[in-house]
C-alpha cells in the first residue's frame, strides 16, 4: 500500500557569513542532509534550501577590516561556505545569500502587513551611542563590567561568568567594542513588532507538538514572564535592508534573516517552475521543517511564528533543535586545538567519518553531542571498516575467483529476509531523527552478517572445487545482506553507497530497492570502500588546529561565536613555554587596506629582521614607534595573513582603539634580552 504524496521542504539555520564553517556549524547541516536524503531515496518530494545570514554590523565591521565592500566579503565567504558544504557532502537543493532581491520584497512584504495589521509600533527610546565612530551600539558591541559579579569584559546582554541577564546601561564602566570609547546615551526611534498581541496564538503553537516538549517548556518561560515589544529596526551605518518610509533605517537582522528561508524558496521556485504560494499560505498541505540549534530558539519558536501569523503565511510544520558540539568532553577551544574548521579538518580526514560519527551519537532531542576523538577512531574503525565494509571484503574475491557472478539462490534465505523486515523499523527511526538508534540496528544486522560468515568459513570450503557452487551460495547470503545495509546506510554514506553500487553494479539504490534481490548478477573487482582511521591524521587535524590560531593578534574587539570558547585556562606548565624579549622597533608602516594594522619591522637581538602586523594604529602613528623598545612574544609560530607573514606578537594593553598601550621595557634593556 503506497503512502499518500508528500511535499516536504527543509531548512538549517542560516550561517553568519564573517567567518569559516566548523564542526559546531557541521552538526546541524549533516543532520539535515541526512533526514532529507532518506526522504528523498524513499522517493519523496523534499526539498532542502539554506542561504548565508548576510546583514548586520558585524559583517560591515569584518568587511571594513578586510579592506572590502560589505558585498565583496558576503559573496567570498558564500563561496567558501557552499565549498565545505559540498565536501561534506551535504547537498541543498538551492543555497542562496539574504542579499537578495527576493529577501529584500518579501521582508518588506512581511513587515507592511504587519504595519497594515497595526503590529509594528515605533516608540522614542534610548540607546548607547559610539560617540567616535558616530554609530548607534547593539548590545553585543557594548562590553564593560557585570553590576551584578564584577566580572570584566562582558557583554552587554549577559555575563558569561555568572550568567547574570541585564541592559546595557546597566554594565559598569562601559566602553564600546568597536572603538574603545566611552559610549554615551542618545535618544533614537525605533520600530517594535508588538510581540505581546501574538500570545493566544503562540501558546496554541506551543501546545501543538510542533517543538521538543523540553523546548516547548523553555518558551512557555518567556511567555509566563510576559512577553516584550521586539525592537526591529537599526540606525545608520548598518549593513542591510532600508526600511519602507524609514530613510536610515535598517531592518535589524534577525528581521530578515528567517525571511532567507523563504526567499531561497522562492528563487528556486522561480527556476524549477514550483508554485511557491503552495508551500507557505495558510492551509497548505505542504510539510515545513526547520532543523536549528537551540541558542536560537526564542527567534524561531516565537518571533518567527508571529511575524508569519502577522503578515497572513503559514506556520511551519515543526521545529527540530539540537544541542551544541563539544569535543572530548569541553566546549571547543582554540587554545587546546579543537575549535576545528571544516576545511582543517577535510585537510586530513574523509567527510564520512564525521557523517557517520554524529550520525551514531545523534538523538532526536536537544543534549549537546561530544566528539570524543579516541571514541571517533574507534567506532569508525569497528563499525565502518571491521562491520559492514568487512562483509564484501571476506566474500567478494570467492565470486571472482568462480566466474564473477552471484548465483541464482541463497545459502541462508532466512538471514537475508530478517534483513529486509528491518527496513521499516529503521525508516522509522531515520524519520524520528532517531539516527544513533538506526545505525545500532545497521550494525547489528551486519554483525549477524559478520557471525554467518565465520560460522560458514568460506575460506575453507572453496580449498575444495566440490563446494564451489555452496561457496556462492555463502557469498550471495552475505552481498545481499551488506546490498541492504547500503540501502539503509546511504543517507549517512552517501560516497560510500555510490562506490557500493559501482562493485555491485546496480544504478543508484533507492529505498525499496531493499524489496528486491541480487541474484544472477556479475560484480565488479572489489576494491577498499573505505580507509581505517589513524590516530596521527587526527593527532596532525589537532596541531594544525591550533597552530592555525597561535600568535592571532587582537586587530578589534572580540565578537563572539555562540560555540566558541577562548577563555580556557592554562596551567603554569603552558605559560612557562611563551618567551618574552626585547625587540626595537627598527620600521613601522601602514597597512594598506587595514585600518587596525601597522607593519613594524623589529630587531629582536638575532641577527635577522622579524616583521609583525600589530593592531594599535589608532593609537600610534608610524613616526612615533620607531626606535622604541618594546616586549616581543618571540616563539610564537608564525602565521599566514592577508598583508603578510606575521612573526610573532608584541605586547599592549587597554581596552582597545585609542587607548591601547605598547608594553615597553626599561631604557636599559637591549634587544634580544629576555623578559622575565
Amino acid at each position: 500500500m503506497s503512502e499518500t504524496p508528500r511535499k516536504i521542504l527543509v531548512t538549517s539555520a542560516l550561517p553568519y557569513a564573517n567567518g569559516p564553517i566548523h564542526l559546531g556549524h557541521l552538526l546541524e547541516y549533516i543532520q539535515t542532509d541526512i533526514w532529507v536524503r532518506f526522504h528523498k531515496l524513499r522517493g519523496r518530494d523534499c526539498t532542502y534550501v539554506c542561504a548565508d545570514d548576510a546583514h548586520g554590523t558585524a559583517i560591515m565591521l569584518k568587511a571594513e577590516e578586510r579592506g572590502l565592500s560589505p558585498e565583496a566579503l558576503i559573496e567570498q565567504v558564500k563561496a567558501e561556505h557552499e565549498r565545505d558544504f559540498s565536501d561534506f557532502l551535504i547537498e541543498f537543493d538551492n543555497y542562496y545569500t539574504t542579499h537578495s532581491e527576493e529577501n529584500r520584497q518579501l521582508a518588506e512584504e512581511i513587515y507592511t502587513r504587519n504595519l497594515d495589521g497595526g503590529f509594528i509600533t515605533q516608540k522614542t527610546i534610548k540607546q548607547l551611542y559610539d560617540p567616535e565612530r558616530g554609530m548607534f551600539l547593539a548590545d553585543r558591541f557594548v562590553c564593560g563590567t557585570c553590576p551584578r559579579c564584577q566580572a570584566p569584559g562582558q557583554y552587554g546582554d549577559n555575563c558569561e561568568a555568572c550568567g547574570a541577564t541585564y541592559t546595557p546601561a546597566e554594565l559598569k564602566a562601559p566602553y564600546s567594542a568597536i572603538s574603545g570609547a566611552t559610549p554615551v546615551e542618545k535618544e533614537t526611534t525605533q520600530l517594535f513588532f508588538d510581540l505581546p498581541r501574538f500570545e493566544s496564538m503562540l501558546r496554541e503553537w506551543l501546545d501543538s507538538g510542533a517543538l521538543q516538549e523540553s523546548v516547548a517548556n523553555k518558551l512557555r518561560e518567556w511567555l509566563d514572564e510576559g512577553l516584550q515589544p521586539w525592537d526591529i529596526s537599526r540606525e545608520a551605518p548598518y549593513f542591510g535592508f532600508e526600511i519602507p518610509g524609514w530613510p536610515g533605517k535598517y531592518f535589524y537582522v534577525w528581521m530578515d534573516a528567517p525571511v532567507g528561508y523563504m526567499a531561497s524558496f522562492r528563487n528556486y521556485c522561480d527556476r524549477a517552475g514550483l508554485d511557491f504560494e503552495e508551500y507557505w499560505r495558510v492551509g497548505s498541505h505542504a510539510e515545513l521543517y526547520h532543523f536549528i540549534g537551540k541558542d536560537i530558539v526564542n527567534f524561531h519558536g516565537l518571533f518567527w511564528p508571529a511575524m508569519l501569523e502577522g503578515a497572513g503565511f503559514r506556520q511551519p510544520t515543526a521545529l527540530f533543535c539540537h544541542g551544541f558540539v563539544t569535543v572530548n568532553g569541553a566546549k571547543m577551544s582554540k587554545s587546546r586545538g579543537t575549535f576545528i574548521m571544516a576545511r582543517t579538518y577535510l585537510e586530513h580526514l574523509q567527510p564520512e567519518y564525521l557523517r557517520y560519527y554524529f550520525a551514531a551519537r545523534l538523538g532526536s532531542g536537544v543534549e549537546d553531542l561530544d566528539l570524543n576523538l579516541d571514541d571517533f577512531v574507534q567506532r569508525v574503525n569497528s563499525d565502518l571498516v571491521g562491520k559492514l565494509v568487512n562483509i564484501p571484503s571476506r566474500t567478494a574475491n570467492f565470486v571472482r575467483k568462480l566466474g564473477g557472478t552471484l548465483p541464482a539462490s541463497l545459502d541462508n534465505e532466512e538471514l537475508v529476509r530478517a534483513t529486509q523486515q528491518r527496513a521499516e523499523r529503521i525508516a522509522e527511526l531515520y524519520e524520528e531523527r532517531e539516527y544513533a538508534r538506526a545505525m545500532r540496528e545497521i550494525m547489528a544486522l551486519a554483525d549477524q552478517a559478520n557471525q554467518y560468515i565465520n560460522e560458514q568459513e568460506p575460506w575453507k570450503l572453496a580449498k575444495d572445487p566440490d563446494s564451489a557452487e555452496r561457496v556462492l551460495a555463502i557469498c550471495a547470503t552475505a552481498i545481499n545482506v551488506f546490498r541492504l545495509l547500503i540501502i539503509y546506510i546511504k543517507p549517512v554514506l552517501p560516497e560510500l553507497a555510490r562506490n557500493a553500487e559501482a562493485f555491485l553494479q546496480v544504478d543508484p539504490l533507492e529505498w525499496d530497492d531493499h524489496r528486491q534481490l541480487l541474484l544472477d548478477h556479475p560484480l565488479r573487482k572489489f576494491k577498499p570502500l573505505i580507509q581505517r582511521v589513524d590516530e596521527k591524521q587526527v593527532h596532525a587535524m589537532l596541531e594544525a588546529s591550533a597552530s592555525a590560531t597561535t600568535g592571532q593578534q587582537a586587530t578589534e574587539a572580540p565578537m563572539k561565536e555562540e560555540s566558541e570558547d577562548d577563555g580556557d585556562l592554562i596551567n603554569i606548565d603552558d605559560f612557562l613555554k611563551i618567551r618574552l624579549r626585547v625587540a626595537r622597533i627598527l620600521k613601522a608602516e601602514e597597512v594598506e587596506g587595514a585600518d587596525r594594522l601597522l607593519r613594524l619591522t623589529l630587531d629582536a637581538g638575532e641577527g635577522q629582521p622579524r616583521t609583525v602586523f600589530a593592531g594599535i594604529r589608532e593609537k600610534y602613528s608610524p613616526g612615533e614607534l620607531e626606535g622604541r623598545l618594546t616586549a616581543l612574544v618571540a616563539n610564537l609560530a608564525p602565521r599566514k595573513m592577508k598583508f603578510g607573514v606575521s612573526e610573532g606578537m608584541v605586547l599592549a594593553a587597554g581596552p582597545g582603539g585609542r587607548d591601547i598601550f605598547l608594553l615597553s621595557p626599561d631604557d636599559g634593556a637591549e634587544p634580544g634580552m629576555e623578559i622575565r
